[in-house]
């Protein structure tokens, strides 16, 4: 009875750890622009994503929050730009340093990028480009928020 509850408590205290290691990614970060902080985390199916959780301006001329008005879907225009998922469903490769094939999201502009992550200590390097045409983008530098 005592080595099963001891082995209970090694294997759950295991696990525990291993949840508690996150990847190096999983931080905030600013946008090239100093304009948004977007906060990248790892979500239950295992993929990355990044949502935006500060704006230098966060509300319009009105007063009020800015939304998403680039949007092509014309319902999703009047979402608020606080809390947009703007990286979504990107995987860890071979290389620790490297997250890929996800989608990233340009309110700016309303259009959506292949994607590929690259941390460089405290610098991200986002390369958005036109799926399937990796040499048909840029790469843009976030820097470390936290």
């Amino acid at each position: 009875m005592m080595k099963r509850l001891l082995a209970t408590v090694l294997v759950a205290g295991f696990a525990l750890q291993l949840h508690a290691q996150k990847h190096p990614v999983e931080k905030t970060w600013y946008n090239a622009e100093k304009t948004s902080r977007i906060r990248i985390f790892k979500a239950t199916d295992g993929k990355f994503y990044g949502k935006i959780v500060w704006l230098k301006t966060p509300n319009d001329t009105n007063g009020q929050p800015r939304t998403d008005k680039e949007n092509p879907d014309e319902s999703r225009r009047s979402k608020p730009l606080m809390d947009l998922i703007i990286l979504s469903g990107f995987s860890a490769s071979s290389d620790p340093q490297v997250l890929e094939g996800g989608k990233v999201y340009d309110p700016n502009n309303g259009k959506t990028y292949c994607g590929k992550l690259t941390l460089k200590g405290d610098v991200l390097d986002l390369r958005g480009y036109i799926c399937g045409m990796s040499f048909l983008g840029r790469t843009a530098q976030w820097t470390l928020a936290e």
